[in-house]
């Protein structure tokens, strides 16, 4: 299984409410282009690759 981290850590890092990130999912599928994977206790869990490409392209855009 790949490395994933969970919603409450993917919002510290990017500066978001978790609730914020899962509405969003709930709306459109996905947060940013990212799909989370579903844990079989229903917290969604983020590919931590595709995590670090987003927050690594967050930082650059800022500076």
């Amino acid at each position: 299984m790949q490395q994933a981290i969970q919603t409450a850590a993917l919002a510290q890092r990017i500066g978001y409410k978790p609730a914020s990130i899962r509405t969003h999912v709930w709306r459109n599928g996905h947060f940013m282009g990212i799909k989370p994977i579903k844990a079989p206790n229903g917290r969604l869990l983020w590919p931590a690759d595709t995590v670090e490409r987003l927050t690594s392209t967050a930082g650059e855009v800022a500076a």
